[in-house]
């Protein structure tokens, strides 16, 4: 079985042709996305059921907060996992099988902390992020359910799936993504509205996110035992730590992602606080939108995190033709998407806002933010795309340089100035303006600073 396993991944990494490949990784990596935002949206969905805002506002609090485990997972995971594709690239099996151990046990360790450090602070996180009265005890369920309880299999999940994508395994990364996600789905209206009495959708609903994580985590386990002891990836400490230089290079990587992650969701934590200064309907209005614009933007997350190991594989490797003629077919997809939505989202704005709730004045508004939010998704491809390249290349340095640009320097700034122009539509468009600076500079950064090859890459 290992025997087939190998041959598997050299024939993705290396003899496949590229559209063959590349759609090998990303097919699955997209339908985990996918089904990520659908279970991710089902939460709000389930609990636009009730008509009652409130609930969706103190929901939508928690989307930031949750997301940041995510981010914990990709300093984990896409940090290791850009290293191990670059390793197998070298031939460097051994070094890799302790870079996975290693990522794992890190993975546990940040997840398990940041965890217990809101359970403690609680109360003070969510009078941060804009918990009202009327919001505040649905925020807290949420939080205690999707954050407190299930943050450590969330993590572990994502950065096994990132783990054993990188060695080949997009399929098995991704169906255990996809489990989580259906079961999510299934087990919502089930907590929301059979078991649990009115007025605890929001539990509920916290449950089934919970319970679901789980479920992903243990399957995960499964797989890592079907592989066999000599698998790349592992729990097993037994081969020790990887080198200096090899930690060195998953931190390297994988802080700059999770960075940038955080400070995409400090983004979303701004906009939240901007929009309750308004009024709870906007805040609810923004909540939908936030969810809604995820749908074109994820499947470019499906089209990166496939690509990533091949790039990062066939560069450690030497072989600079079909590294880039993946890029170019990466990109082509990625906008072509873009594109599509544009179309769909300004057709179909009042339909998808009502999806997740009736209220008349909330869907009239959530559509008119949705036209103006979709306007940057093309930018925001392209944005991510180009870090997801550096950390394929290794390159933390970089992608670190262009995360903060763009949050600290043109994202952010231009919320606030754009809605002390604008108000509440300025905070709207602040997404499409700062990104047209955003791309402008990622593109001059590619131009300038992405690597020369000809050569193997030195050993890391």
């Amino acid at each position: 079985m290992q025997a087939k396993s190998r041959a598997s991944k050299e024939d993705v990494f290396q003899s496949l042709p590229v559209p063959t490949a590349l759609r090998n990784m990303i097919v699955p990596a997209i339908s985990s996305q996918l089904i990520v935002l659908i279970y991710n949206m089902a939460d709000t969905f389930f609990v636009g059921k009730t008509n009652n805002p409130y609930m969706v506002a103190g929901t939508s609090l928690i989307l930031p907060v949750f997301n940041i485990t995510l981010c914990l997972a990709g300093l984990a995971g896409i940090g290791g996992g850009s290293l191990i594709s670059r390793l197998l690239g070298q031939g460097r099996e051994e070094e890799a099988r302790r870079v996975s151990a290693f990522s794992l046990y890190l993975g546990l360790a940040i997840a398990a902390l940041f965890a217990v450090g809101i359970a403690v602070f609680m109360e003070p996180v969510l009078s941060l992020l804009g918990a009202g009265e009327n919001t505040y005890a649905y925020a807290r369920q949420y939080a205690l359910c999707v954050i407190v309880t299930g943050g450590i299999p969330t993590v572990l999940s994502n950065v096994l799936a990132n783990l054993i994508r990188s060695i080949g395994r997009s399929r098995e990364a991704s169906a255990g993504i996809i489990l989580g996600g259906l079961l999510n789905i299934a087990l919502d209206p089930l907590f929301m509205f059979v078991l649990l009495p009115d007025g605890q959708e929001v539990l509920g609903a916290g449950l089934a996110t919970c319970l679901s994580n789980c479920t992903a985590f243990l399957f995960f386990v499964v797989v890592l035992l079907r592989m066999g002891k000599g698998a790349v990836v592992t729990f097993s400490p037994k081969g020790g730590l990887p080198r200096r230089s090899s930690i060195a290079a998953v931190f390297g990587v994988g802080v700059p992602s999770a960075i940038a992650t955080f400070l995409f969701d400090l983004d979303y934590v701004i906009i939240d606080k901007l929009m309750v200064s308004y009024d709870d309907l906007a805040l609810a209005a923004v909540g939908i939108v936030l969810k809604v614009e995820r749908f074109p933007l994820n499947v470019g997350i499906g089209i990166c995190q496939g690509m990533m190991p091949l790039v990062a594989y066939n560069y450690s490797a030497g072989n600079k033709q079909r590294m880039e003629d993946t890029i170019r077919l990466a990109r082509r997809l990625g906008l072509t998407i873009a594109a599509i939505s544009i179309l769909l989202y300004e057709v179909f704005a009042v339909q998808f806002s009502h999806l997740f709730i009736a209220d008349t004045q909330t869907v009239e508004l959530a559509s008119q933010f949705l036209r103006i939010r979709v306007l940057a998704t093309p930018l925001m491809f392209l944005s991510f795309f180009t870090v997801y390249l550096f950390q394929a290349f290794g390159k933390g340095q970089i992608s670190l340089f262009l995360g903060v640009t763009r949050w600290l320097v043109f994202n952010i700034p231009m919320l606030f100035l754009l809605d002390a122009i604008f108000g509440m539509f300025g905070i709207v468009w602040s997404q499409a303006t700062a990104d047209i600076l955003t791309v402008a500079l990622s593109l001059y950064v590619y131009r300038t600073y992405r690597p020369v090859m000809g050569t193997v890459p030195a050993k890391e």
